[in-house]
């Protein structure tokens, strides 16, 4: 157990550094000092020791466990760079839809993506990694369309055209 302790630690830590760095160089770097520090609470931290794999995020790990992820929603809800939380009551369909992300948000998605991209792929890391995995699930996402739209083309970019000049487009990107 001590272990799996240290190496979540470890790894959640050192996303976090990366999306730090990557917030510096996407030009919001007050929101990467901020970024998921709810990880580091009870409700999010015990659960990632005990699913700790080192490979995947352990809410994957809980979620085959108990067929969904406490922690994950506790994380979902806390964190506006996660599109889950951008969902709210339309009162006009009367259910539940995907709201258009701020833009600083999507920026520290990106950055997110990336930096977990780096983290979980180490050796194997290209820039097209996070840009794969975004596309695995995109059929079943449910997100605002100008949102999603944005994220691939960042993500496009990166892996067409790098970190160098996709960040450099993120910096001076003022809207969407």
């Amino acid at each position: 157990m001590i272990n799996k302790f240290i190496g979540h630690f470890l790894t959640i830590t050192r996303h976090r550094h990366k999306v730090i760095a990557h917030c510096a160089r996407a030009g919001i770097l007050w929101q990467g000092l901020f970024h998921d520090l709810s990880k580091y609470s009870p409700e999010e931290f015990i659960p990632g020791v005990k699913f700790y794999q080192g490979t995947r995020s352990p809410n994957e790990g809980e979620r085959e466990d108990y067929g969904y992820s406490r922690a994950w929603m506790h994380h979902k809800g806390r964190n506006k760079h996660h599109f889950e939380y951008w969902t709210d009551y339309d009162p006009q369909t009367k259910m539940m839809s995907p709201v258009k992300m701020p833009l600083k948000y999507v920026k520290e998605m990106f950055c997110d993506r990336v930096a977990a991209s780096k983290i979980y792929g180490k050796e194997n890391y290209k820039d097209s990694y996070a840009l794969d995995y975004y596309l695995k699930a995109k059929k079943k996402r449910v997100i605002h369309p100008e949102t999603a739209a944005l994220i691939e083309k960042l993500l496009r970019m990166l892996a067409d055209e790098g970190e160098e000049k996709t960040f450099r487009y993120i910096r001076r990107l003022k809207k969407y």
